[in-house]
């Protein structure tokens, strides 16, 4: 009975303190992304976005879309999309570019900060995965258009959602506090399910199970777990688990570079798949294509930097253990 006891406050103790590391990032960038949205500097940025937005053969105005997506969330480029007339007549071929360059390229002013404080540069961590958006929408633009495929419009989508009515402060406050409740409910099933795991001995079997194929990745055994669960359920979730784990001896600054590009680049499979899925964005892009992509880029990166020297990889992609807060 006292086991069942101390290991209940062991993990209650380790929510507590990993839910706190992330508050520290989320809160501040919740206060900032509020003021942007109501300056409506988001508007103008998204009209810095459409030259590329049409390379990859979307209007103009999906730029704003984009844009809201990597300065707040998936869900507010969700809610921006909906809100513009234009998205009505996109066709499904153009849904799936959009949805597939917003999966690979949001909430930026969260996930980019993890990765920071877990060691990586945070201008070479955003131009990796801005970057390979865009060519990820131009690569499904091209195979698209070129085969004709997915060019019909739909409309069913847009009217199973409706865009919610401006907040009041006083609202999104409410709002806030009810997201950070959730993460930290979310902290701790993770504590809890990877102690159960750890228990079972399942850890060291999925450890065994992925370590070829992680390690052709340059990604070790002490990353397997954290990538699992970036993989899985996002960054945000696992981001004080990432950033805790990036501290230890164990676990290599090549690691964690390879395991965050991975997972910077393909995350929260399930749920933000499915969500997507829903608003009429097609397996091939918003899955296929990314998974594969993913892989390939972490894999071609995990090649180029074995070259490279513990010098230069540590001068041109990772921040100086002192600068790291």
């Amino acid at each position: 009975m006292l086991r069942i006891k101390d290991l209940f406050h062991e993990i209650f103790t380790e929510a507590i303190h990993l839910s706190a590391m992330l508050f520290k990032i989320m809160i501040p960038v919740s206060i900032f992304v509020k003021i942007i949205q109501a300056t409506g500097l988001i508007y103008y940025i998204g009209l810095g976005l459409s030259p590329i937005m049409h390379l990859t053969g979307l209007p103009g105005e999906m730029g704003i879309v984009w844009a809201t997506g990597m300065l707040s969330n998936l869900y507010g480029g969700i809610i921006a999309m909906l809100s513009i007339p234009e998205t009505a007549s996109l066709t499904v071929a153009q849904i799936t570019i959009l949805t597939t360059m917003m999966l690979i390229a949001h909430t930026f002013l969260i996930e980019l900060v993890i990765a920071r404080k877990s060691g990586i540069k945070l201008m070479v961590m955003f131009l990796l995965r801005f970057g390979f958006a865009f060519i990820v929408g131009l690569i499904l633009h091209l195979i698209y258009s070129s085969f004709d495929l997915l060019e019909n419009t739909t409309h069913a989508f847009a009217s199973k959602f409706v865009v919610p009515p401006s907040e009041s402060i006083l609202e999104w406050s409410v709002g806030q506090l009810k997201n950070y409740f959730f993460v930290f409910v979310m902290i701790l099933s993770l504590v809890a399910l990877i102690k159960l795991l750890k228990s079972l001995g399942l850890v060291d079997l999925m450890t065994k199970l992925l370590s070829k194929p992680l390690r052709l990745l340059g990604i070790g055994e002490h990353a397997i777990t954290i990538t699992i669960i970036g993989l899985t359920l996002g960054i945000s979730y696992g981001g004080a688990m990432i950033i805790k784990e990036s501290q230890k001896a164990e676990i290599t600054k090549r690691e964690i570079f390879h395991a965050m590009l991975l997972m910077g680049l393909c995350h929260s499979v399930f749920e933000d798949t499915i969500l997507v899925m829903s608003l009429g964005g097609h397996w091939s892009g918003v899955l296929l294509i990314r998974v594969i992509f993913a892989f390939i880029i972490t894999w071609g990166f995990a090649y180029f930097t074995a070259k490279m020297s513990d010098v230069k990889f540590n001068k041109y992609l990772m921040v100086k253990d002192k600068q790291v807060l």
